[in-house]
């Protein structure tokens, strides 16, 4: 029942844990560029508090999880796009409300959007949500002790020292890089990362395979094969690559309205606009419309986008957050920045909007894809555990409103501290910023762009796994080989060794692996974070 899974303690849990993984998740975004997933430090601490006060169950802890990871990728989005704003203007005057404003905004739309399609990406597309599936699998068989949970918890610890060697002591290096593959452009190599290895093993051999494909076509083929063919030079490239990636990326979008979300429409969004009809929504949610024409009206006047602007930010949310949910779903990525870059682009084309709105644009929709995103994971989870979604949902309200303060609190305090200039000087790499402000330009090859979003939705529409292609064409190079590598570990596995397969050893061995790498890499987020404020 609900009320054994929603507890006023397990909320207690959750906004504290949802208060310290927000300003740590804040921090390393900013400093780092990289944001680890929060679900398994989440998924552990919440088990450990939860056991220690007695009288607990899974669901119990997974509702208290969900609150508490909600908060981390509202502080990503936010860190990943709203310092484009001091980095084109570093002596930039942003009031808090602003970013207050953005921050809830980003947020608010976020849960009204998971609220209603958490059913068709999670029940009935059945997507793998691989740290959502290593997340259950963990809290699982901790729970039942025995062999599995040796061999859970061995592979966690082999993957958390790889992790601190690497991270902390600096022992192992984080990448490989091949000189002949970089001198045409191409981030060759690969990611030295057991959990982004599970991701791919767990994500399974046909999407993570997919994905290389794009890797390929995107690296070998055109930077690469097009250069030494003499078609076009590096910035061509490039520019192609980006273009062909970015157009693919919405196109499937475009092909998820079309196909999967727009022929449901009546049962998913029937909630927002009947008393009686639930439809496929968790909670009511017929007070929906009355928000968004309410969010709308805040950022034309608080925020200055302008009407037009507003109303393309709501529908773009409805659209990234759909294309955030499939991604991280089929991939266990979520560029929440390329889809603020992707709404930034369709206001600016149509409005006359001033970069600095273009960037509220870009980061409310980050947020709002962000936090998507990240909570089906939660969502996932629960749905193998049999949670109360609605229980889940709650928790996420909670966790995602307190991590939407606290993202803004530390944000301006970071920027009162070091300065708009900060963005700029390398005080913070704020890399996914700085491609976002770069954006402001618009997409550099446009016919490329069309191209690759008419191909992507046709192939969707053919039930063809797309996304993944997108993705693989977009992202450095390697990254998508370290996934691969998993991927391609599975399908051994399945080929050579079903007995290892059929006792879900191999699944067993991966969701360790994820808890290992990312429980430390939160932990020395955390470290870091407080030293910074020492």
């Amino acid at each position: 029942m609900e009320s054994k899974q929603l507890t006023f303690r397990g909320m207690v849990i959750g906004i504290i844990g949802s208060v310290i993984i927000t300003c740590s998740s804040m921090f390393i975004a900013l400093k780092l560029s990289s944001l680890p997933w929060p679900i398994m430090f989440v998924a552990l601490f919440s088990m450990v508090c939860l056991k220690a006060l007695g009288n607990t169950n899974l669901n119990e802890i997974n509702v208290t999880h969900t609150a508490m990871s909600a908060g981390a990728m509202v502080a990503g989005g936010m860190a990943f796009t709203i310092p484009g704003i001091y980095i084109l203007n570093p002596n930039a005057d942003i009031s808090i409300w602003q970013l207050l404003i953005i921050a809830l905004g980003g947020t608010v739309l976020g849960l009204i959007f998971t609220a209603l399609i958490r059913k068709y990406f999670i029940e009935t597309e059945e997507l793998p949500y691989a740290m959502g599936q290593a997340a259950a699998e963990l809290l699982v068989i901790g729970d039942q002790g025995g062999k599995r949970a040796g061999l859970l918890f061995s592979s966690f610890g082999v993957a958390g020292i790889f992790a601190l060697l690497r991270d902390w002591f600096m022992k192992i290096p984080a990448t490989w890089f091949s000189k002949s593959m970089m001198k045409y452009g191409s981030i060759g190599g690969f990611y030295i990362s057991p959990m982004l290895v599970a991701i791919g093993y767990i994500v399974g051999p046909l999407y993570i395979g997919v994905w290389f494909l794009g890797a390929v076509i995107g690296d070998v083929g055109i930077l690469i094969g097009g250069q030494s063919a003499g078609l076009w030079d590096m910035q061509q490239a490039n520019d192609i690559k980006q273009s062909l990636g970015l157009g693919m990326m919405v196109g499937t979008g475009v092909g998820i309205l079309i196909k999967g979300i727009l022929p449901k429409a009546k049962q998913i969004f029937g909630s927002m606009f009947s008393k009686e009809q639930l439809g496929d929504s968790v909670i009511s949610m017929r007070w929906a419309p009355i928000v968004m024409a309410a969010l709308a009206l805040v950022f034309t006047t608080v925020c200055k986008m302008g009407i037009t602007a507003s109303i393309i930010v709501i529908i773009g949310a409805w659209l990234t957050t759909a294309m955030s949910s499939q991604c991280v779903g089929q991939s266990g990525i979520n560029p929440m920045e390329i889809f603020g870059i992707i709404v930034l682009l369709a206001a600016r084309a149509v409005t006359n909007i001033n970069p600095e709105a273009a960037l509220f644009v870009a980061a409310i929709v980050a947020v709002a894809s962000g936090l998507t995103g990240d909570v089906m994971n939660d969502f996932k989870a629960g749905y193998m555990l049999k949670s109360n979604p609605r229980a889940q949902w709650i928790g996420e309200v909670i966790g995602g409103i307190t991590g939407a303060v606290v993202s803004v609190v530390v944000l301006a305090l970071m920027i009162k501290a070091y300065g708009g200039n900060s963005f700029n000087d390398g005080t913070f790499a704020a890399a996914q910023s700085h491609a976002v402000a770069a954006m402001i330009a618009g997409i550099s090859n446009m016919p490329v762009f069309w191209g690759g979003l008419i191909i992507a939705a046709g192939l969707y529409c053919l039930n063809l796994p797309v996304m993944t292609l997108g993705l693989g064409i977009y992202l450095p190079f390697y990254l998508s080989a370290t996934a691969f590598i998993g991927g391609a570990l599975r399908f051994v596995a399945e080929k050579f060794f079903p007995g290892f397969e059929k006792e879900s050893k191999g699944q067993i061995i991966a969701s360790g692996v994820l808890g290992g790498e990312g429980v430390v890499g939160v932990v020395i987020a955390l470290i870091i974070a407080g030293k910074s404020l020492l």
